[in-house]
C-alpha cells in the first residue's frame, strides 16, 4: 500500500527544473541533445542527428558568422544563457544549425520524460517542440 501511495504522490508532483538535465531526442532530424548544468544555468550540446550519423564531420556551414562555419556540429552548444524560473528555464538562447540563427528560448520540463522547448524570433513569433527523454 505504501509504494502505491508514494507513486501517486510522485505522479502528481510538479516538475522540477533539474528534470531538464539529461539526454533528449528532439522532434526534428533525429536530433539528440545533452542538457547539463552550467553553473547556475543549463546548457545543451548537440550529440547526434540524422546528418551527423550520415556524415560525422559535418560543419556549422549555415552560421550567419562566416568565421564560425568551420566548427564541427557534433558537440556544438545549442542551448545556453538560461535562468531558472520555478520549474522552467527562461531567458536563454537556442541555436538552429539549419538556418544558422540564434533565437530566444524557454525550456520547461513536463513530467520526468518530456521537455517543451520554445524558440522565438520575438514573442509571439515562436515555435515549440516536445523533446523526449532518452536517459
Amino acid at each position: 500500500m505504501l509504494p502505491l501511495l508514494a507513486g501517486l504522490l510522485m505522479a502528481g508532483a510538479p516538475a522540477s527544473a533539474d528534470q531538464a538535465i539529461g539526454l533528449w531526442k528532439t522532434e526534428t532530424r533525429g536530433g539528440v541533445v545533452e542538457i547539463t548544468r552550467c553553473g547556475a544555468s543549463i546548457c545543451g550540446r548537440l550529440v547526434s542527428s540524422d546528418g551527423l550519423r550520415a556524415s560525422p564531420g559535418l560543419k556549422d556551414a549555415n552560421n550567419a558568422d562566416a568565421k564560425l562555419r568551420g566548427r564541427p556540429l557534433k558537440g556544438l552548444t545549442i542551448l545556453s544563457g538560461f535562468r531558472q524560473e520555478g520549474a522552467a528555464w527562461n531567458g536563454g538562447r537556442i541555436y538552429n544549425a539549419d538556418d544558422g540563427k540564434t533565437y530566444s528560448a524557454r525550456v520547461t520540463p513536463v513530467g520526468a520524460n518530456q521537455l517543451k522547448v520554445r524558440g522565438c524570433v520575438f514573442v509571439p513569433l515562436c515555435k515549440t517542440q516536445t523533446w523526449t527523454r532518452l536517459r
